[in-house]
């Protein structure tokens, strides 16, 4: 029952990270150029964050196994399209804009079942681990895959690919059961879902846009058509789409409080942000994918530009990595049945934090191979820990009736760490560039290893399991 939802995680994870590898020869075939292909792979990453919300509400209103099949058909469809595109706005269409919809219309129905259909901790925790070890393999792998099929059989089958699977996982899904939201469906808050959805756009895109301008100073001109608005130097242009989005989730949470004031129902509940143990597992849960991405962001680069080594040669790299993630995600109900969540977490965040050390201590320009290996298995054994009991503390803090609200909102933090995680180290690498020798990426391991201290905080904080197990 659990193999169609790990699988449509995966398939998610991969649709990230893969593309990556393929842009030369996409922009090669497609006649267009490397900017715009990053411009292409932006734009998935925005569509996903900023319809993850509305995307879960309207399992509530559809029911959860209808949007799951939806949103595979949806994704489908998409990757088809990118598969025979001709052109680059083609391929936009279908992957950037299409695959886009469909993973925020089937991701957030994985956790809602996972949630509703196991009522206790220590099998959801099972569960969550499958579901994070896919989550964390489709990303870790994603690099892998996508050099060996783009070598050997050409980018467009990578997508072919993402079509068989989606196809495989349809037929699975037939068999899953669909429990229904107690009560009538609510009706959709169409203003709430513009709303949030552009607030996430804008917070999200500024983020993104700091590899080209940076943080603090604008490392280049920023232009309107021919007009220079922020000339080099000038403060960092992220600040303006940041300051907005950030003005229109403020417009979002107003219009939240003002609709459930009138008796109606709103895109998310407010009680959501209450829940104390939630909000801190919500913030665990946006430094694990931080740590996670921004990790692999810049050993992916470190290896690639400083050691010399190919696409496929680096996801190899990453093995230690993606073992470590299954490992500890696979022993996730035998740790939920011996150990609190919240200590779960902590020894996660503890495991990965070592593993930053290691790297940063034993990782030199010319260093042996195995030098990566001790530091790259303690961060995935530590993140498939805390991923799954950070996602279950989360979703077990909430009845039944809200999973469709939650869901949504743990989908989107989630995104928005993997963003700034990728983001910020990679600001890290540019400003630290002129460093000599690996410098540049102990500074941006440094910068990780920070927030993964911040994040070991948090966990601490989470109330003990008693408090947890009272929620359910």
């Amino acid at each position: 029952m659990v193999l169609p939802l790990a699988l449509a995680q995966f398939i998610a994870s991969y649709a990230a990270t893969n593309m990556n590898v393929a842009i030369s020869d996409i922009a090669k075939d497609l006649q267009t150029t490397v900017a715009g292909l990053q411009t292409a792979i932006t734009l998935f990453t925005l569509t996903m964050a900023s319809l993850m919300i509305p995307g879960s509400k309207l399992t509530d209103i559809w029911g959860r196994k209808r949007c799951f099949s939806l949103g595979l058909g949806v994704y489908g469809v998409g990757a088809l399209i990118a598969a025979v595109a001709p052109s680059l706005l083609v391929m936009t269409v279908g992957y950037s804009v299409l695959e886009g919809i469909g993973s925020a219309l089937m991701i957030p129905p994985i956790y809602i079942l996972v949630t509703v259909l196991f009522p206790d901790v220590a099998t959801r925790a099972r569960y969550f681990g499958v579901i994070s070890g896919a989550a964390g393999l489709g990303a870790a792998a994603g690099p892998l895959i996508g050099g060996l099929v783009t070598t050997t059989l050409g980018w467009r089958s990578s997508f072919v690919l993402q079509v068989l699977v989606v196809a495989t996982i349809i037929v699975l899904a037939r068999s899953l059961p669909d429990p229904r939201p107690e009560g009538p469906a609510p009706r959709f808050d169409l203003v709430g879902a513009v709303l949030s959805a552009a607030g996430l756009f804008f917070v999200v895109f500024g983020i993104l846009l700091t590899r080209t301008y940076g943080w603090l100073g604008s490392r280049e001109d920023f232009t309107v058509g021919n007009t220079v608005v922020i000339p080099k130097g000038g403060v960092s242009p992220i600040w303006i789409f940041i300051a907005l989005g950030a003005l229109i989730l403020l417009w979002f949470f107003l219009h939240l409080r003002a609709t459930e004031r009138a008796g109606r129902e709103p895109l998310l509940h407010l009680r959501l942000f209450r829940n104390r143990t939630a909000n801190l597992g919500l913030g665990t849960q946006t430094i694990q994918w931080l740590v996670l991405q921004g990790s692999f962001f810049v050993i992916s680069v470190f290896i690639q530009e400083v050691r010399g080594f190919s696409a496929i040669a680096t996801g190899l790299l990453l093995t230690p990595a993606t073992l470590g993630i299954l490992v500890s995600s696979g022993a996730a109900e035998r740790l939920a049945q011996r150990r609190p969540q919240r200590w779960l977490v902590v020894a996660g965040f503890v495991l990965t934090s070592l593993g930053m050390v290691l790297l940063i201590a034993l990782v030199r320009e010319h260093s042996a191979v195995w030098t990566f290996v001790p530091g790259l298995l303690l961060i995935g054994l530590g993140v498939g820990v805390m991923l799954t009991s950070s996602v279950n503390i989360v979703q077990s803090s909430f009845p039944d009736a809200d999973q469709g609200d939650i869901s949504g909102l743990s989908r989107s933090v989630s995104n928005l760490g993997s963003s700034f995680g990728t983001a910020l180290v990679g600001s890290v690498l540019v400003a630290a560039g002129s460093l000599p020798g690996n410098s540049a990426f102990g500074a941006a391991q440094g910068v990780l290893l920070g927030f993964s201290l911040v994040g070991l905080v948090l966990g601490v904080l989470i109330p003990g399991q008693h408090g947890l197990r009272a929620r359910l």
